[in-house]
Parts: structure tokens; sequence; C-alpha cells
């Protein structure tokens, strides 16, 4: 394509960042502006179905939007720069890849885990778990950023 020109690689990797830019900043916004200013404003019976309705309508969305955005966009783009599973392993580019996909793994792993604290009714394990979700998607958004573009 010519210069200026958007190509099928710049829009798989606009997929890729504005599914992470939902995913983080959908975390960001519940924890930083939703969930507080539902403490103030509701009872505590009605904060606790609020916040699992919430928790439920971001947990589908991940499940049907972000998780295949994330996947596919991601899978394409490692397919795309000639990505292996023995190039993982290899300084620079490749350990930083694998990185960032052994973190994702583990923030996946963490919201699924919160999501059944919160339904088990155990509201302090599952704030912990929040936060770790949220810290450790900011963490891959750092590994992505040092990541060249393909």
């Amino acid at each position: 394509m010519g210069g200026g020109a958007i190509g099928l690689w710049q829009v798989v990797r606009f997929l890729h960042v504005a599914g992470a830019v939902l995913w983080v900043g959908g975390q960001l916004a519940l924890s930083l502006v939703v969930l507080p200013l539902a403490r103030r404003v509701l009872g505590e019976e009605e904060r606790g179905r609020f916040a699992a309705r919430v928790g439920r309508r971001f947990g589908m969305l991940t499940g049907a939007v972000f998780l295949p955005v994330q996947l596919g966009s991601g899978w394409a783009m490692a397919w795309h720069k000639g990505v292996t599973w023995a190039s993982l392993g290899e300084p620079g580019y490749g350990r930083v890849l694998a990185a960032k996909l052994g973190l994702f793994g583990v923030v996946m792993l963490t919201a699924v885990v919160h999501g059944w604290a919160h339904a088990k009714g155990r509201p302090e394990l599952a704030r912990a778990l929040a936060v770790g979700s949220l810290v450790g998607s900011l963490g891959v958004v750092l590994l992505a950023t040092a990541l060249p573009a393909t």
C-alpha cells in the first residue's frame, strides 16, 4: 500500500490495542469511578446486587468480545511476525512477548477466580483479586509497549 494508507496489519494491531484499552480502561473505570460511587450512594444490599450485575456484564463482554479479539488479533500478529514457540525463548522480542503472554494468562485466571470469589460471597478475596487483575493488566500493557509494531 502507498504512503499513509492503512493496511490490514494496522487494522489488526488497532483491534488488539482497542481491545486492551477497553479491558484495562473498563477495570480502571469500575475501580476508580463506578464502584466507589456505588459505595457512597447505594445501600449495602443494593450495592451488592449492582456490583454483581456490573461484574456479570463486564465478564460477558470479556468472554464474548474482548478475549476473542485479543486472542485472534494477537495470534495473527504473532503469525505475521513469524513468532514460533522456540522464538519465545530468545532474548529481546521473544522473551518480552512470552512474559506478556504469561502475565496475560495469570490476569485472565485471576479474573475468573475473582468472579468465583464474588459469587461465593467472599468480598475481601474478590477485591484483592480485582486489584491483582488490574495491576497485572497494567503490567501486560507495559510489556506490550516494549514490543515493536507489526
